[in-house]
């Protein structure tokens, strides 16, 4: 299912360098990507595919954007009103009027968070009580629930599964908690904490959504694990103009094999 079919990136660039984030997309103003089931947005460092990925989240409102605030308020809400985006059809080929209410944008920090919070007991504490009162549980049942044996157990459990499993592991629960049938997801790195084996195995789970169960992904990443796995469109913004590639031509893609192929007796 594709949800959100396309998105064009403002046009206009200011003349002042110092200006975000059109000074970040100055050499693909204006430029329309057109997604799939899944699409990666590949670049290295400073090539902007994690302000885009957040910039597609934040002009979707979708759960989970950051908000682009560097002290130029004014113009980034400049650049997000002249970008555009247009979205899917349904199965009788009628434009979307909006997005599944469970679409989010997830980076790299949430799970780090997502780790941390399970690691600090007192972070925990808050943030399970928190879950509770988003759920309509009244603040006086949260005090004594606060006080209860049934949340001292869940602290307890949790601890223990945190001592059991490793950040990587951690991350791996986080994600099958958090991707679900007939979303769109915006995913910034991914892989982050997850050891190469896992790495392909998101990838692999992530496929089975998209390919099965009607969800649909846009993914910021370089690693040459997820993208040798997953079934996407990619588009490399290290190039210009800005265009697709195949994962097999991408520089990082290629570093890899550059390496390993220097030290290739050692493994012999």
């Amino acid at each position: 299912m594709i949800y959100l079919r396309s998105f064009r990136l403002s046009d206009y660039t200011d003349r002042n360098p110092n200006i975000y984030p059109d000074h970040v997309f100055k050499s693909i103003a204006g430029e329309v990507l057109l997604f799939d089931r899944i699409t990666v947005l590949y670049g290295s460092n400073g090539s902007g595919k994690s302000t885009l990925l957040n910039s597609i989240a934040n002009k979707l409102n979708l759960a989970g954007a950051e908000r682009m605030s560097t002290g130029q308020t004014m113009y980034v809400q400049r650049f997000l009103e002249r970008c555009s985006y247009q979205l899917g059809e349904d199965i009788e080929e009628r434009e979307l009027r909006q997005l599944p209410e469970g679409s989010r944008y997830l980076k790299s920090e949430d799970i780090l968070y997502e780790i941390k919070k399970i690691q600090q007991a007192a972070v925990l504490r808050e943030s399970l009580l928190h879950e509770q009162l988003s759920q309509g549980m009244s603040k006086e049942e949260a005090r004594q629930y606060e006080q209860s044996y049934e949340l001292k157990k869940k602290l307890a459990n949790i601890q223990f599964a945190q001592e059991k499993y490793s950040n990587g592991e951690t991350s791996m629960q986080f994600f099958e908690e958090h991707l679900h049938p007939g979303q769109l997801y915006l995913l910034d790195e991914p892989e982050t904490s997850l050891s190469p084996s896992n790495q392909i195995k998101l990838s692999e789970h992530m496929n089975e959504l998209a390919r099965l169960l009607d969800s649909q992904f846009i993914i910021a990443t370089h690693s040459p694990f997820v993208l040798g796995t997953l079934h996407a469109k990619i588009y490399n913004l290290d190039t210009r103009p800005l265009r697709t590639a195949q994962w097999h031509e991408l520089d990082h893609v290629k570093f890899y094999v550059q390496f390993f192929d220097k030290h290739r007796r050692l493994f012999e």
